[in-house]
């Protein structure tokens, strides 16, 4: 698959992604941390990527072992609106491509908006 096709496959999923999780309550602007998952067979490429996102602070990248391969979750603290997830996102799909691996998509846990109450109350 082409790198432009990569790129708008995973807007797309991205889109339906946050659609989802608007329809459950989440509130985008509240930063937490997000999950964006690599998988490949190779150990040594995991690394390699593991090594990249490090070096360059794009994130905080843990490896595990997963099916018979390997899974590099990169944690990124950062608000989930559309045009900040879409972009980190767009990243994650090109660090794929050039690296060889799979991007495999993000995760989250949903954060709602709190009320606020006066400190008087």
């Amino acid at each position: 698959m082409q790198i432009v096709e990569s790129l708008l496959e995973a807007a797309y999923e991205d889109t339906q992604l946050l659609q989802k999780n608007d329809a459950l309550g989440d509130c985008f602007t509240i930063p937490r941390d997000v999950d964006f998952v690599f998988v490949a067979d190779d150990r040594a490429k995991i690394e390699t990527v593991a090594s990249f996102v490090e070096d360059n602070r794009y994130g905080v990248p843990t490896i595990e072992e997963a099916n018979g391969g390997f899974r590099l979750i990169v944690a990124v603290h950062m608000p989930t609106t559309q045009n900040v997830i879409c972009s980190v996102s767009a990243l994650m799909v090109c660090l794929a491509k050039l690296f060889g691996i799979e991007y495999d998509g993000w995760g989250c846990e949903l954060k709602t908006a709190q009320p606020h109450i006066p400190a008087d109350a």
